[in-house]
């Protein structure tokens, strides 16, 4: 294999490493002698804590919760967000946790927050949204953060992006399939997706969107019940929508639907309780669903697998009983 150096790239044969803001990015796999890391999908390579940010208590609050991946054990508070709100979403880079849109009632909110990973402290405020908006879902790309549907008023169908490499406003690049709020979202390498919501009615779309091109979301599949204000989580090769509130009530299902095929979610397992406004996180083999309404407000950090269909067992609590936090990992 050959081995050419070139600026802030170094080239192994047909593939590239090469260094950037983010830290270097790398268009294979790295392989060690127990398995491989995907180094394609985002935030791959060793994923160490989940993060819950904003929410509300009864009242909205600006709390940053950090809990660890590698342990089963309760969150501690690490910092804040730059102003209290709830109904937010969340997007992760490799280096940084952000935080957009929202409200503090009856403010609705544009602002997209940035919080490091590597140090615990407060959130600083980094750009806008091109609508302030609040119950929206999030995606992350390697590059961008996305900010997806919500509530303006009234229910849009806008895709904001917004890069990761600086700090900046966020574009209008596409449209979902319907103006919808309380969607879920998930991340594949390549694709954003963003499940259920309301329209009204409750609806059980699954939606995609591209990360390499700026476009409308397609229709490629439906969740196995219609619901809203569910958390969503992101394994390598499937997306997961759990717990919500759709007719008849509040639920506890997970389901799972694969990234390589536009197809159906199937019903994969229950939350240890039924509960709605739930923030998602995901480590590299477990989704985690923190807080919610059951109702009341629960400070429940309920974890399941990734490489088997199960239930969720609680392995922890947040620092508050609170519903619409944003949900981050790194």
């Amino acid at each position: 294999m050959s081995i050419r150096i070139s600026n802030t790239s170094i080239h192994f044969g047909s593939f590239t490493l090469t260094a950037n803001t983010e830290g270097f990015s790398f268009d294979g796999k790295i392989r060690a002698k127990r398995g491989f890391v995907d180094s394609s999908v985002p935030n791959a390579m060793g994923k160490v804590s989940g993060y819950a940010s904003g929410g509300t208590d009864g009242s909205a609050v600006n709390t940053i919760d950090k809990f660890s991946f590698t342990v089963d054990t309760n969150a501690t508070d690490v910092g804040n967000l730059t102003q209290v709100r709830n109904s937010v979403t969340g997007q992760s880079s490799i280096v940084s946790g952000y935080t957009s849109g929202g409200y503090n009632a009856p403010i609705l909110v544009n602002t997209i927050d940035k919080f490091p990973f590597s140090i615990d402290t407060n959130a600083s405020d980094v750009g806008d949204l091109t609508q302030a908006r609040s119950r929206v879902s999030g995606q992350s790309s390697t590059v961008s953060g996305y900010t997806s549907g919500g509530d303006a008023p009234p229910q849009v169908n806008t895709i904001d992006k917004f890069p990761f490499a600086t700090d900046t406003n966020a574009s209008d690049v596409g449209d979902l399939t319907q103006a919808r709020e309380q969607t879920t979202g998930q991340s594949s390498a390549v694709s954003g997706y963003s499940s259920g919501g309301i329209a009204p009615p409750h609806v059980n779309t699954i939606d995609k969107f591209p990360f390499a091109t700026d476009a409308n979301a397609t229709d490629v599949g439906d969740l196995s019940q219609t619901r809203s204000q569910a958390a969503g989580q992101s394994s390598t090769v499937s997306g997961y929508t759990s717990g919500g509130e759709g007719p008849p009530g509040t639920l506890n299902t997970i389901d799972k639907f694969p990234f390589a095929t536009d197809t159906n979610a199937t019903d994969v397992g229950d939350l240890s309780q039924t509960r709605r406004i739930v923030a998602g996180q995901s480590s590299t083999v477990s989704g985690y669903s923190s807080g919610g309404n059951v109702p009341p407000q629960t400070n429940t950090v309920d974890k399941f697998p990734f490489a088997t269909d199960g239930n969720a067992k609680d392995v922890g609590d947040l620092t508050q009983a609170r519903d619409g936090a944003a949900g981050q990992q790194h």
